[in-house]
């Protein structure tokens, strides 16, 4: 019977592991189809909930967010693009960019959907839906049907999974007429 037992305990740590190995090897690899919508309500709002990750400087960002517009007016539409600055051809991995009113910093408007995203309504934010290697990501974003003003754009751009920038703000770029 002791015989029974010793040879019991010594597999069951090799079947927790078994058990618990696909539980872990899941956790490594966080989010891959983008940022879940309590993103926007967590105590680092719109930064990945990466570990011991931090954003990075401000000033070492490889990447631009660059909007066509920065007033709207009900209905229209604003192009919003994602790409590394001048002279780089440095890829990233996730965004998430959420929309605000510049005078009250609300959440405002939504985003269109497109191929690689997925849109979070319930705060007026974007991100991606896999975690491949971009070069670029075009967005879309809509104003409200009743409302005029300011918008700006802000969020991260995520590298990879412990190296992000967070609190980016939008340029604006007119397009040419």
């Amino acid at each position: 019977m002791k015989d029974r037992f010793t040879r019991i305990a010594q597999e069951v740590p090799s079947m927790l592991l078994i058990m618990l190995l696909p539980l872990l090897i899941g956790s490594t690899a966080a989010f891959p189809d983008g940022a879940p919508a309590d993103t926007c309500v967590k105590q680092r709002a719109n930064q990945p909930n990466h570990g011991k990750a931090r954003t990075q400087p401000a000033h070492t960002n490889p990447f631009e967010v660059v909007a066509d517009a920065q007033s709207y007016h009900p209905g229209q539409q604003i192009s919003v693009v994602i790409y590394p600055h001048a002279q780089q051809s440095t890829v990233f991995r996730g965004f998430f960019l959420q929309a605000r009113d510049a005078h009250s910093n609300e959440w405002i408007g939504e985003w269109v959907q497109s191929e690689n995203t997925k849109t979070i309504p319930e705060c007026s934010a974007i991100t991606h839906s896999d975690n491949r290697d971009k070069l670029g990501a075009k967005l879309l974003w809509k104003a409200p049907q009743n409302k005029r003003g300011n918008v700006y754009f802000t969020g991260t751009v995520l590298q990879e999974y412990g190296t992000f920038w967070s609190d980016i703000v939008n340029k604006v770029q007119a397009e040419p007429q």
